[in-house]
């Protein structure tokens, strides 16, 4: 019996890898680890006004073991880096790392030795979100691109 004759006309298929990608897609439990002044831009992008819940982005976890996105918000220095790698491995796989503003990407203005010149020094980052604080429409952009990796990668891309 070939598979054309066991399904009707018009029924979808779907592979079980796809279907993992599309609920992980719409159902990030974010990890905040807010270190500076760009958590008030974070926690604007959070409230009413731009609404992440449309995303599924809007219920964070504050244990690093209920979380699968951690979002690195501000400065980090050479102190707090241990603990911050630390958090990132409590977390569960599959994990994704988003850098939140300049600071966060790049050491910022912050060019000496206690500040750490951006965090994929640390650890591996998948998305880069810029700006001193970044708008919140960066960061619905920023997040949408997430979600697309993180659905691509469901479906066994890159």
């Amino acid at each position: 019996m070939q598979l054309e004759d066991a399904a009707p006309a018009g029924t979808m298929t779907t592979k079980l890898d796809a279907a993992l990608g599309w609920a992980r897609e719409y159902s990030i439990f974010q990890y905040p680890f807010v270190t500076a002044c760009c958590g008030m831009e974070f926690m604007s992008t959070a409230a009413s006004h731009y609404d992440m819940d449309r995303f599924g982005a809007g219920f964070p976890r504050f244990s690093p073991r209920q979380a699968d996105v951690l979002m690195v918000v501000g400065t980090i220095n050479h102190k707090i880096a241990p603990v911050l790698r630390r958090i990132y491995d409590q977390m569960p796989r599959p994990k994704w790392v988003v850098a939140f503003g300049v600071c966060t990407c790049t050491g910022g203005f912050y060019n000496d030795y206690a500040v750490v010149q951006g965090i994929d020094t640390i650890l591996p980052v998948d998305l880069y979100i810029p700006g001193c604080p970044p708008r919140p429409e960066t960061v619905i952009q920023g997040l949408t691109l997430l979600q697309k990796k993180i659905e691509a990668q469901g479906r066994g891309g890159a």
